[in-house]
């Protein structure tokens, strides 16, 4: 396999670090830029210096650099030095609830960011691939206008033609989706239009719930993560609106990755994928405490609070059937059990580190 020189943004974070050691384990150089604006955005919960110290102890060609994407002359000095075949781009400010707090950081971080990535791949390395993480948040609250039925645990769609969940042609306007879906939205078109308008090579990635052992779960952003955090922990836990019944799917960053790597050996310049981990991955809030309570034989202290957040989905499953054919080698490989297994061991043995270390 020839070498590739690759650069993963956000190379601490949860899809970030899987992407490094996958491509590091297969030989290619890899090249991680992240400055650990996830600490700043949520504080000491949030820090992924930890990661980043893992990388550095289980990796063979991985260098990492302290850039923050909204540098325009540490981008350009980056690509200079580094011809980069594949330009894997996951650093965001990933919350709702923070965007409002942050409206500016939020959209320069991840609208302006983007479009300074994008430039300097034209500029320096116009034949890379370029794989853009997006989020479901692009398409507002549009998917709760699918019709919907309530049942004893989660809302579920009420249609069978709606059974795989929302594809991608589902609108992105005329909706309300948070700052934070705003700012990704911005950056998915400009994603595409480099894709389209310049012949570039590069694809975006709507996730759902990304999830794994990697996350540096908090309340405003990675509820599995979070999730069995708060349980393992005795933290308390907020379930805000629709009764507790919301659902999400979920997909584990080892099958993000896989997906990356198969978009990367066939690249479909401006194409939009949804990724997430389909009905079969899908849990509703109520599930997911009931199942991890069940997991790790302990009670999660939660509270109910009736207002919903605002923009949020009431029932999101992503339909995979586009990128399944156009990539029809690539699968889901975890499970929803499986999932939670590897997260709650995860949380359990750092949470001994921690104590044997005070």
């Amino acid at each position: 396999m020839k070498q590739k020189t690759i650069l993963v943004t956000g190379s601490s974070g949860l899809i970030g670090s899987e992407a490094v050691r996958h491509f590091d384990r297969q030989g290619h150089r890899v090249v991680g830029a992240d400055n650990n604006m996830r600490g700043e955005f949520f504080g000491p919960a949030g820090d992924t210096l930890w990661n980043l110290e893992r990388l550095r102890k289980s990796t063979k060609r991985f260098t990492h650099v302290d850039l923050d994407i909204r540098d325009r002359r540490g981008l350009k000095d980056l690509f200079c030095a580094n011809p980069f075949d594949l330009i894997v781009h996951c650093a965001a400010q990933p919350s709702h609830d923070k965007a409002r707090d942050i409206p500016l950081t939020d959209f320069e971080v991840n609208a302006l960011g983007t479009v300074n990535l994008l430039e300097a791949t034209r500029q320096r390395c116009p034949e890379a691939v370029f794989l853009f993480m997006s989020t479901n948040k692009v398409y507002g609250d549009a998917p709760n206008e699918i019709p919907m039925a309530e049942l004893q645990t989660r809302y579920d769609y009420a249609r069978p033609e709606d059974f795989a969940g929302v594809n991608e042609t589902c609108r992105i306007d005329r909706a309300m989706h948070s700052l934070f879906g705003v700012s990704k939205a911005a950056a998915d078109l400009a994603a595409q239009e480099y894709g389209r308008y310049f012949g570039m090579n590069v694809g975006v990635f709507r996730g759902g719930c990304l999830t794994g052992p990697s996350h540096s779960g908090v309340e405003l952003h990675g509820f599995l993560s979070y999730l069995v955090k708060a349980t393992l922990q005795g933290g308390n836990y907020s379930v805000f609106g629709y009764k507790g019944k919301q659902v999400r799917d979920n997909i584990h960053s080892c099958d993000v990755v896989s997906a990356i790597e198969e978009f990367s050996s066939n690249p479909k310049p401006g194409e939009v994928y949804n990724m997430g981990g389909g009905r079969e991955n899908s849990i509703s809030m109520l599930e997911a405490i009931a199942q991890v309570e069940q997991m790790t034989g302990r009670k999660l202290h939660w509270r109910y609070v009736e207002e919903a957040r605002k923009g949020d989905h009431i029932c999101y499953i992503s339909d995979l059937s586009k990128f399944n054919n156009h990539f029809p080698q690539w699968k889901i490989t975890r499970g929803l059990d499986s999932i939670l297994d590897e997260m709650i061991r995860a949380a359990s043995d750092k949470s001994r580190r921690a104590a044997a270390g005070r």
